[in-house]
């Protein structure tokens, strides 16, 4: 079983989201043991596969023996093997949070929330795995849809900014799709490594600019990358707090994955690939600085977050743009940062509305000591954002840091120091209210703490943010530093 280990973490999901329906309606709790099942058997294959591709290289799982360009071929290497652990790690612990909650507000649901949800890390994973431009977006497509009824689950606020959603979403994928027939126009392959060699050939011609503009427009769209980022903030505001803590974690940054996966590997070294990392290099800096001043202006905590995201993806941008080793491996190590810890502010503020039933900044006075380890929570998410030692954030931002003033790319650097300000500042006006500001109102002995299930992966993703920033050198070294391309030195 070993051998296939590449395609059974996205198929053991998949069968899994065809099974839990029959289940739900009459045996929730079992359903929801498929789908916590199906999740960790893709983390445990994940991390196998990622272990084997750090020591042996390159793994090529050629589906049904068919060889590519014939068949669809898997391609796992420490990039997308570290991205599959990422999105398997982030989408167990949703799941578990999502428990507790639906069964105190919706457990006629649970069925068709489960596989909805597992649809959504399948189409994720597969993303990841596959080594065709054409099945990215099958798979691309497969996520989309599932979150679409996922996040349109929040009620009508949701099910408005969910429409939207859509037809933004719709315009993406139409993008990528277009991108990917100039592509095959060219080449006669949609194979990634075929692509590589043939495009080399192709020279600058503006069928390839128009593909790539394509491409990277669509998936940028996906990662909703400042200016296309206005499906995000109502989505991430009115959508479920599960639904919210993995799409925000890991929906975008599969895509900016897609669109590191894309310029660097298949295009790698070509004029036009470096023309579209020019422009996203423009437009990280927009992004960091009119991310940050929105999220400074949000009075409601998940819009603050939403607009927070916008900013932290304008990082990861950036270090593409600036494509030295230094910066690569900030914006990767960002991506993990991001990922991590957004889900854990998100689930803290979904548990707090649904505790308290307010979102508002203003509504956090006191609440350090009515819910005292999930605000500890956020409180090491909200540092690891700023940027702090001895968090994870720290070490992505010092990277990116150091990469741009290697590359003298001074408006980044500038971009980069008022971001980290402009987040202390958003970010504390929270802490300040939350361990600082007092009301007399509130009773001292009084706590509504979330329940074990919402609480556990709250403080187990605020624990890794610690301890991947503690123990960031070897995760470095022996895999993001192998995630690069052979192009980039």
């Amino acid at each position: 079983m070993s051998a296939h280990l590449p395609i059974l973490i996205v198929v053991v999901p998949l069968v899994a989201a065809l099974v839990v329906p029959l289940l739900g309606r009459r045996t929730p709790g079992v359903a929801h043991a498929v789908t916590l099942a199906a999740l960790i058997f893709a983390l445990v294959a994940s991390g196998l596969v990622l272990a084997r591709v750090v020591v042996d290289g390159v793994w090529r799982y050629q589906l049904g023996g068919w060889a590519p360009p014939w068949g669809i071929e898997y391609v796992v290497d420490p990039l997308s093997g570290g991205m599959m652990v990422l999105v398997s790690f982030l989408a167990l612990a949703a799941s578990t949070y999502a428990w507790s909650y639906l069964l105190a507000t919706d457990p006629g649901r649970i069925g068709l929330f489960d596989s909805l949800y597992l649809l959504l890390v399948t189409g994720l994973l597969g993303i990841v795995a596959t080594g065709d431009l054409f099945n990215l977006y099958v798979f691309l497509e497969i996520s989309a849809i599932a979150a679409y009824a996922l996040l349109a689950m929040g009620g009508d606020r949701a099910t408005v900014a969910t429409f939207r959603y859509l037809l933004i979403g719709t315009v993406g994928s139409s993008c990528y799709l277009l991108g990917t027939g100039y592509f095959y126009a060219l080449t006669g392959t949609l194979n990634m490594a075929d692509l590589t060699e043939r495009l080399s050939g192709v020279g600058e011609s503006p069928a390839m600019a128009v593909g790539v503009g394509l491409i990277v427009v669509g998936l940028a769209i996906k990662a909703a990358v400042f200016p296309f980022h206005g499906w995000q903030p109502d989505v991430y505001t009115y959508a479920p707090p599960p639904v919210t803590g993995f799409v925000a974690a890991a929906m975008t940054k599969v895509s900016a994955y897609a669109i590191f996966r894309v310029l660097y590997f298949v295009l790698g070294g070509t004029p036009v690939a470096a023309s579209a990392l020019v422009f996203l290099g423009g437009v990280g800096v927009l992004a960091i600085l009119a991310g940050s001043w929105l999220a400074l202006a949000q009075t409601d905590i998940r819009r603050m977050l939403a607009y927070s995201s916008v900013g932290q993806m304008g990082y990861i941008v950036l270090g593409f743009s600036i494509g030295s080793p230094i910066a690569l491996v900030g914006a990767l190590f960002h991506v993990l940062n991001h990922a991590v810890m957004k889900s854990c502010l998100f689930l803290v503020a979904g548990g707090v509305r649904w505790r308290t039933g307010f979102s508002s900044v203003a509504s956090f006075v006191g609440m350090g000591r009515r819910m005292p380890l999930s605000m500890l929570a956020f409180a090491v998410a909200a540092v690891s954002m700023v940027g702090l030692p001895p968090t994870v954030g720290f070490f992505s931002k010092w990277y990116l840091l150091l990469g741009a003033f290697e590359a003298r790319a001074w408006p980044g650097v500038a971009a980069l120091v008022v971001s980290s300000g402009l987040s202390a500042v958003y970010f504390f006006r929270v802490l300040e209210r939350t361990f600082v500001v007092s009301d007399d109102r509130l009773v001292a002995t009084e706590s509504r703490e979330l329940p074990a299930g919402m609480l556990g992966p709250v403080l187990v993703l605020a624990a890794a943010g610690l301890l991947l920033g503690l123990f960031q050198q070897p995760l470095i070294t022996h895999v993001i530093q192998r995630a690069l391309p052979a192009t980039v030195s």
